[in-house]
């Protein structure tokens, strides 16, 4: 299984089948007066401006931050708009916290559901088929694809995004980092860690 573990997916090329279908929908669209061209565009930018960062930070402030951290836990899309991320029209967010007993694992069984309105277009790897099967017969076999395995006596929860409903994880805090600001804490944070197939790292904390 292949994976682009710490790189933002790369956009369709521009002479894929793929981006020509979508090319030729949005002009047909354009040309039957449903949508503009600005428009287009409009939301191309405004996709392309959500990104793992807002998950990370959300992550840093929870960690810091008893109250925002219920909130959080308790309404994910509010924390999200309370923290100045534009979330409103995004289906349900549901964060999971990591804790020793526990580590939560994201997937869409079904298509590519995510959290894109928070954290940007979801990586290739995670649309594919394979991670969505594998990811609920044998998560502890792809995290460790990854580089990462909870401890042995953890126990592993898959959650299913669905059109409705959407999940991210809240990791656990790394020891060794009470000297660290919001900003050196989101730093520790990686969309892999984001929907659980990694986890941050002490040792990034005290940067090795």
């Amino acid at each position: 299984m292949s994976h682009d573990h710490h790189h933002e997916t790369k956009p369709e090329s521009a002479t894929s089948p793929l981006a020509a279908r979508v090319r030729a929908m949005e002009a047909l669209l354009v040309e039957k007066g449903v949508v503009t061209e600005a428009e287009i565009q409009d939301n191309v930018a405004y996709m392309d401006s959500r990104s793992p960062a807002n998950g990370a930070k959300l992550v840093a402030r929870a960690w810091v931050n008893e109250g925002f951290k219920t909130r959080l836990l308790s309404d994910g899309r509010a924390a999200a708009v309370e923290f100045g991320i534009d979330a409103v029209a995004s289906p349900e967010l549901v964060v999971v916290e990591n804790t020793p007993e526990v580590h939560n694992l994201i997937v869409c069984t079904l298509c590519s559901c995510y959290p894109r309105n928070v954290l940007g277009r979801p990586p290739d790897w995670y649309k594919s088929f394979e991670y969505r099967s594998r990811a609920v017969r044998e998560p502890r076999a792809v995290m460790r694809e990854f580089g990462f395995e909870p401890p042995e006596g953890t126990r592993v929860a898959v959650h299913d995004s669905t059109a409705d409903v959407r999940y991210m994880v809240l990791p656990m805090r790394p020891a060794g980092t009470g000297g660290m600001d919001e900003e050196g804490l989101a730093g520790l944070v990686t969309r892999d860690c984001l929907i659980g197939v990694d986890a941050p790292r002490a040792r990034a904390a005290a940067g090795a």
